[in-house]
């Protein structure tokens, strides 16, 4: 995933400030190591917990030998939030401040989120809540098989707080209208992209998805109201777009269902760039569209559209109690990564630590 990050973040930026983005990505992955090894898997899945975040385990002390593969699984997802926000801020934000964040992603905010909801036994929202529906005892519980929620709207929650308050780039808004500033070289950035039965499954919907979103995207560019042209970042953000969303439940749902998956992700996917433009929020890589657009539509599919439920209407009791349960999720990790996030940026704001001077820019 760092490897596909560097790729595209590399290809959408202007090259003066292609080392500076590579340095980033290195970063992600080696202080993100540090801070998870220290500190972030012992939050997110300390056995010993109060419901919210573990407390033991840090710096893997005590660690049984067969929990290392799964130390190193979460790693990677941490460090991918790390990575979202450092592409949503890239071209205009201060070095130190990009390793303060970096550190607090990977080792303090993006953790509770992963013990609460998604990924541990232990967290409140996994736990779920039984009900009767009839004679049985039916349980809702958060589904995110592989981070839609609890990685990418993390990222993409914190990519905006982000982008936001560090403030556009010199020269994107004209008079209120946005500029096109081009990466040096795009077509650099096309090169990023449980038992075996689930991992098949996974892969071939996270395909399908990922085709979905791209041909979508695509078509939507050419035929739009703006600029209408055959555009290969468009097409390349709609597939990541697409694979996002089928993180939440590509485990659980039919190759059909992940295709449609796909088609509304990459709708999704040019709905949230057209907002963000709108607003004048500067993201170079589309990362808040891609990851917190494409990752809250994963989490909220799944309850309706897995194996088994394909029942849109209120009759089905079942599938519109997951489907709140998985609403309650989403909205929890945005609200926490949000506040938490507006918190560290404007304190760096402040501080006059988080954008370079004009100059430098």
């Amino acid at each position: 995933m760092q490897t596909g990050f560097a790729f595209l973040e590399a290809g959408s930026v202007r090259s003066k400030n292609t080392t500076n983005i590579l340095i980033k990505n290195f970063l992600d992955v080696f202080i993100g190591a540090v801070a998870y090894w220290l500190v972030g898997y012992a939050f997110a899945f300390g056995p010993e917990s109060n419901g919210f975040i573990g407390h033991n385990y840090f710096a893997l002390a005590d660690l049984p030998a067969d929990k290392y593969s799964h130390w190193f699984f979460h790693f990677v997802f941490a460090a991918t939030a790390a990575t979202i926000v450092s592409g949503a801020m890239a071209e205009r934000t201060e070095f130190k401040a990009y390793l303060v964040y970096s550190v607090f992603l990977t080792g303090e905010l993006c953790v509770p989120n992963s013990h609460s909801l998604g990924m541990d036994e232990n967290g409140w929202l996994y736990a779920g809540l039984e009900y009767k529906l009839g004679n049985e005892t039916l349980t809702v519980t958060y589904q995110d098989f592989a981070g839609s929620g609890v990685v990418h709207v993390v990222g993409g929650a914190v990519a905006l707080v982000g982008a936001a308050v560090v403030g556009p780039r010199i020269g994107k808004f004209v008079n209120g209208v946005p500029v096109v500033i081009s990466g040096h070289t795009v077509p650099a950035a096309i090169a990023s992209k449980g038992d075996g039965d689930t991992v098949a499954l996974a892969i071939v919907n996270t395909i399908l998805g990922g085709a979905a979103g791209a041909i979508t995207a695509m078509i939507i560019k050419r035929l739009g109201f703006a600029e209408k042209y055959w555009s290969l970042l468009f097409t390349i953000n709609g597939g990541l777009t697409g694979m996002v969303a089928l993180c939440a439940g590509c485990n659980a749902v039919h190759p059909y269902a992940a295709f449609a998956i796909g088609i509304i992700a990459g709708m999704a996917y040019v709905a949230w760039s057209t907002v963000m433009l709108r607003v004048r929020i500067d993201d170079p890589l589309d990362a808040v569209a891609v990851h917190l657009g494409g990752g809250i539509w994963g989490v909220l599919s799944v309850p309706h559209l897995q194996q088994g439920i394909w029942n849109l209407l209120p009759s089905d009791e079942h599938s519109f109690r997951l489907f709140g349960w998985n609403l309650l999720g989403v909205t929890v990790i945005m609200l926490w990564s949000i506040a938490l996030a507006f918190i560290l940026f404007i304190t760096l704001r402040v501080a006059k630590q988080l954008r370079v001077s004009e100059e430098i820019e």
